[in-house]
């Protein structure tokens, strides 16, 4: 454990968070190449990384989403691949398929399996909610288990792995809206949104000249996987835990200790995987900037990717254009922090 005595584990396991603040550093400062602006997504995205989770992301088109994850993939030398979801997309497309194959010398036929797309490190699905539901299992199901199934066959997924989906907010005709209990598989949903003013110069000045940054790889994905192994050995204060359950629990309008607008607007509240998530992503943030122990502030400040798409609202919600995010905002003001100085 990290906050245990020094031994050769806990020397190993704080050289491997050095590494992981050394290579975050870098991972940050070689997508700056290409990405600009958009900060908080970046870190989002990476602590999603270290901690094994999965992004949903949501933008309009033309925010980078797909320039961003292409690139964070070059430059943690990972396997990447991109699968466009449209209504005739089929499972089989996704995960792979059985063939006939034949062998010329004996001209015996066997059946092999030839993997599709999810065999890889990096996924990125692109407008997963324009392909029906079955489509749209078959690559949670990847996600969950880290495996596929064909054919009565078993394939293990190699790790690190990593789905980032993104959605169109807009043009929702003939769309297929992921469903709460699939939504709830996602570590964050990160809100990609325009540009101040000045990033936007900037976009504009260097897309549209000859410049091409050059990117470094600076991270393995034998490295990714040990980051998470030793994001999970952060110590955790009781106080902290159970802030980040209390948060979590308000938000379920059956709870009697629930807050009024909850249960005035909200129809489902976020579940155990919310508060689980909370405090992995707040381990990974605290080390990420340079503390062993994970604080309040930590969990406060991935409540909104944490917990937007575990909140469902109801009519009364809609008709008075109350969200998830503002209900999100006024749970971190009404719910009471520990007075023991985790801040």
């Amino acid at each position: 454990m990290l906050d245990s005595p020094a031994t050769a584990e806990s020397e190993k396991d704080l050289i491997l968070v050095e590494k992981l603040r050394d290579g975050s550093d870098k991972v940050y400062k070689e997508l700056r190449k290409s990405i600009v602006g958009q900060d908080e997504v970046i870190n989002q995205v990476m602590l999603a990384l270290v901690t094994g989770g999965h992004c949903l992301i949501t933008g309009v088109p033309g925010l980078a989403k797909t320039l961003l994850i292409r690139t964070l993939a070059q430059i943690l030398d990972l396997k990447f691949k991109r699968i466009q979801f449209t209504p005739d997309l089929m499972p089989s497309d996704i995960v792979g398929t059985d063939v006939i194959e034949e062998d010329r010398t004996t001209g015996r036929r066997e059946l092999e399996f030839v993997k599709g797309p999810v065999f890889a490190n990096i996924i990125l699905a692109d407008e997963i909610n324009r392909t029906p539901p079955k489509t749209q299992a078959a690559l949670l199901e990847a996600m969950q288990e880290h495996s596929v199934t064909a054919g009565g066959n078993t394939y293990e997924l190699e790790e690190p792995f990593f789905v980032l989906a993104t959605q169109n907010p807009i043009e929702l005709e003939g769309t297929y809206p992921l469903p709460e209990a699939q939504l709830d598989r996602f570590m964050f949903n990160i809100v990609v949104d325009y540009l101040n003013e000045e990033d936007e110069v900037k976009v504009v000045t260097s897309t549209t000249s000859n410049y091409m940054p050059q990117l470094n790889r600076v991270i393995t994905g034998a490295d990714v996987v040990q980051f998470q192994s030793v994001v999970r050995k952060v110590p955790l204060a009781q106080q902290v835990a159970q802030y980040a359950v209390r948060l979590v629990t308000a938000s379920r309008p059956g709870n009697p200790a629930a807050p009024d607008f909850v249960k005035n607007w909200v129809s489902w509240g976020a579940g155990l995987r919310a508060s689980q998530f909370l405090i992995l992503g707040a381990k990974a943030r605290a080390i990420m900037q340079g503390r062993y122990n994970v604080s309040v502030a930590d969990v406060k400040a991935l409540a909104l990717p944490v917990l937007r798409h575990r909140i469902l609202t109801n009519f009364f919600a809609e008709s008075e254009k109350v969200t998830s995010d503002d209900i999100v905002r006024r749970l971190l003001e009404t719910v009471a922090e520990p007075k023991s100085g985790l801040d």
